[in-house]
C-alpha cells in the first residue's frame, strides 16, 4: 500500500504542475521583482531630492496648490514620505480617468516628473495578481495558489528522506535524468515551508477566498474596528491595513479647516511624516491619513472632519483583533517587510526557488520521454482523492478545480479500459 500511494501522490504532484506551473512562474519572477519596489521606482523615477543648507519644507497646501495649477485638475492625495531626501508625491485623476503622480520637490516646489497608473511596478503587482484579466484573473490566482498548497505537500512527501535516499542531495552529472531529478527535489524540499508561507499568505487578496475569510474573523469579533474609509477612493483602500479595507465614510458638515491644519493634528497625533493624505472628494467627507506602514503593528489610520477638524477615528494594531493581526503580519511577512533585510532575502530565497522549480520540472519530464507517472492502485487514488477534497474545502475554488481534475483523472482510466477491451482486435470474449 506504501508504494501504491506514493505513486499515486507522485502522479498527482505531477498533474498539479502541469496545471499551474506557468502561473506559479509568473509570480515568482513578479514576486521577486516587487520584493524591491523602493528601489526599482527610485532607479526609474525622481524619488530622491537633495537638500540645500537652509532650506525648510514648503506647507503640504502650497505643495498641492502648485500641482494643481501645473496639472489642471484637483489632487486628490499626497504622499509625504518619512525621509526629507525623498520627493513627495501628489496624486490627481486626469479628464481620461489615469491617475497621474507628481513627483514634487518639497524643498522649491519643483516638479520633477510623474508617474501614470502606478507605473512600472503596479503593472508587476498587476502581473502578480493577475488583475488585468479582472475578476477571472483574481480567481485564477486562488486556483492556483490552492494547487501549489497540494505541490508542497505532495513534494515533502515524495522527498522525505527514506533508505538510502537523502532529502537534500544532487548525485550524477547534467546529461542524466538522475541530475535533475536529485535538483528538483533538493530545490523543492528545502523551500517547500517557504513556498507553502508564500501561498497561504497570498490568499488574503482573492475575492473569494479573502472574502469569506474577512467575514468570518469580522463575525467572531476578531477583526478590525469598524472603519470610517472614504468611499469614493479604492486608492485609499490600497494603502490602508488589510483589515480596515471596508466599510464607508458618514457625511458630515460642510466646510474645510484645509490640509494644514489636518496635517498638524495628525503630527500631534504622532504621525508627522511616511504617511498618505487622501482629501475630501465631495462636501463633508472626511480626510484620511493613513501610515505608510512596514511592519503591520505600525499599521495606523486616523480619519478628521474637513469641517472642524474633530478627529473622527484613530484606529491602530492595538485595535485589532487576533484574527485580523495575524492576517497582517502575514501580509507584512509576505511582502519581506515584517523582519527587516532578512525577511526580504527569505521571501526572495522563495521566490527564486520557485522559479527554478518551474524550470527543472519541464527539463525532468522531458528526461522521462514526456510520459506521465504511472497510474497507481484504486485503493491508494481514492486516498489521495479524498485528501485533495480534504483541501478543497478549505479553499472551495481550488477544491472545484480538483474535482474536475479527479472527474477527468477518472474518464481517462475509463476510456483506457475500454480500450484494452473493446480495442482494435480484441472482442467480447477476448478472442
Amino acid at each position: 500500500m506504501a508504494q501504491g500511494l506514493y505513486r499515486a501522490i507522485w502522479r498527482w504532484h505531477f498533474h498539479a504542475g502541469l496545471i499551474v506551473l506557468p502561473v506559479l512562474a509568473l509570480m515568482a519572477v513578479t514576486g521577486a521583482l516587487y520584493l524591491y519596489k523602493p528601489e526599482i521606482e527610485a532607479l526609474v523615477y525622481p524619488v530622491h531630492v537633495q537638500q540645500q543648507d537652509g532650506q525648510s519644507l514648503l506647507s503640504p497646501s502650497h505643495i498641492i496648490s502648485i500641482v494643481e495649477r501645473y496639472a489642471g485638475s484637483k489632487p486628490t492625495q499626497l504622499l509625504r514620505p518619512a525621509s526629507d531626501t525623498e520627493s513627495w508625491r501628489v496624486t490627481t485623476r486626469a479628464a481620461d480617468g489615469q491617475t497621474i503622480v507628481y513627483f514634487v520637490d518639497a524643498f522649491d516646489g519643483r516638479i520633477l516628473g510623474q508617474m501614470r497608473n502606478g507605473g512600472l511596478m503596479q503593472l508587476v503587482r498587476d502581473l502578480h495578481s493577475l488583475a488585468l484579466t479582472g475578476p477571472v484573473g483574481n480567481r485564477l490566482v486562488e486556483v492556483v495558489a490552492g494547487w501549489a498548497i497540494l505541490l508542497c505537500l505532495t513534494g515533502l512527501y515524495l522527498r522525505w528522506p527514506r533508505r538510502g535516499r537523502p532529502a537534500l542531495a544532487v548525485r550524477g552529472r547534467p546529461s542524466g535524468r538522475l541530475f535533475w531529478r536529485d535538483l528538483h527535489g533538493t530545490l523543492g524540499f528545502a523551500s517547500a515551508l517557504v513556498i507553502l508561507f508564500l501561498a497561504v499568505t497570498g490568499m488574503p487578496w482573492t475575492d473569494v477566498w479573502g472574502g469569506e475569510l474577512r467575514a468570518v474573523i469580522a463575525a467572531n469579533g476578531a477583526g478590525r474596528p469598524p472603519m470610517k474609509v472614504n468611499p469614493w477612493a479604492p486608492a485609499a483602500k490600497q494603502a490602508l491595513p488589510w483589515t480596515l479595507r471596508e466599510g464607508g465614510a458618514t457625511a458630515g458638515a460642510s466646510g474645510d479647516i484645509g490640509v494644514d491644519a489636518v496635517v498638524r493634528i495628525a503630527a500631534r497625533r504622532g504621525l508627522s511624516s511616511g504617511y498618505q493624505l487622501f482629501l475630501p472628494a465631495s462636501p463633508g467627507a472626511p480626510y484620511l491619513v493613513s501610515a505608510i506602514a512596514t511592519r503591520a503593528d505600525a499599521a495606523r489610520a486616523i480619519t478628521i472632519a474637513a469641517a472642524d477638524g474633530a478627529v473622527v477615528q484613530d484606529a491602530d494594531w492595538r485595535q485589532f483583533g487576533i484574527g485580523a493581526k495575524a492576517v497582517e503580519w502575514g501580509v507584512a511577512t509576505h511582502m519581506g517587510q515584517q523582519y527587516g533585510e532578512a525577511n526580504r532575502l527569505l521571501m526572495l530565497a522563495g521566490c527564486l526557488c520557485l522559479l527554478a522549480l518551474c524550470l527543472t520540472a519541464p527539463l525532468l519530464w522531458w528526461k522521462r520521454g514526456l510520459g506521465a507517472p504511472p497510474p497507481a492502485q484504486p485503493g491508494a487514488l481514492r486516498m489521495v482523492a479524498g485528501m485533495m477534497l480534504a483541501l478543497g474545502l478549505l479553499f472551495p475554488l481550488t477544491g472545484l478545480s480538483m474535482v474536475a481534475a479527479l472527474t477527468g483523472e477518472w474518464l481517462v482510466g475509463r476510456i483506457r479500459r475500454a480500450w484494452f477491451i473493446f480495442g482494435p482486435g480484441r472482442t467480447m470474449g477476448g478472442a
